[in-house]
């Protein structure tokens, strides 16, 4: 390091620098004990002198640490900035960086938002719902306005019934089985014709596969299933399929002799 009998020009004291990056000599003085940003000179008296040169590389310093990157992974990231393509390409990581973190931020705020409109909606403070609802919008799971319609009872058996994985699981199941109900109800196909039985009987598999069985749950899922106007896409569709489902339903149970809903239609 090189060493100066006075302060020459182009060079900042310690202080300068801080007062002009709105740090505290203290932090510099850490960022220089850990060797992350060391004065590029020193006068003979030992105050520490920085360069412009320094500047860019304390401002790069700061930008990562508000991005959330320790000291550590900082110290990895920082590069040499020798040449004109080597600050375009520091200042290209810093950007690639910033990207990221707003759309990080988007997502958060998007989250946040949605959150705020469902809590209006259930008019009641139930935190445990709340949680469950943002771990599944975290999920992309389209179906998580569906949790406020359900009680306490019904949540605490889907909780012990999956996890994420085999939630996820169930999930895409159901999604492809509603788009199939869909797709046969625009065909006009009658609930009694094979191909719409075959789906039913698969859709009914996934009714005792979420129920474990328990056939009282039958009620509290005909409540939360029925859907007087639509809000969403979702309940957009949900109406299609119910509309659908029900009569072939009745198809499908009339010809096993049974009739599980008997005595619990709502």
């Amino acid at each position: 390091m090189a060493k100066y009998r006075a302060i020459p020009q182009g060079f900042m004291t310690v202080g300068e620098v801080a007062k002009k990056m709105g740090v505290t000599v203290r932090t510099l003085q850490y960022y220089d004990k850990e060797g992350l940003l060391s004065p590029s000179a020193e006068s003979e008296g030992g105050r520490r002198l920085y360069t412009d040169k320094d500047l860019i590389t304390l401002h790069q310093i700061l930008s990562l640490k508000s991005l959330g990157f320790s000291l550590v992974d900082i110290k990895e990231r920082l590069t040499s900035m020798e040449t004109p393509a080597d600050v375009a390409n520091a200042l290209t990581e810093q950007a690639d960086d910033i990207r990221r973190k707003i759309e990080q931020l988007q997502a958060s705020l998007s989250a946040i938002e949605q959150l705020k409109a469902e809590v209006l909606q259930m008019q009641t403070v139930n935190f445990k719902k709340y949680a469950d609802i943002i771990v599944n919008m975290q999920m992309k799971n389209e179906f998580y306005p569906l949790i406020k319609r359900f009680d306490d009872d019904t949540l605490d058996h889907i909780r012990s019934q999956f996890d994420k994985e085999s939630g996820l699981d169930f999930m895409d199941r159901f999604n492809r089985l509603s788009d199939e109900i869909v797709q046969l109800q625009k065909e006009n196909l009658p609930p009694e014709s094979e191909k719409c039985q075959k789906v039913i009987k698969e859709y009914w598999g996934l009714i005792v596969e979420f129920t474990n069985g328990d056939m009282s749950m039958l009620p509290k899922l005909m409540e939360v299933g029925n859907i007087d106007t639509a809000t969403n896409a979702w309940e957009e569709r949900q109406k299609i399929v119910n509309d659908y489902v029900g009569p072939a339903l009745q198809v499908y149970f009339s010809r096993l002799g049974t009739d599980p809903f008997e005595g619990v239609k709502p």
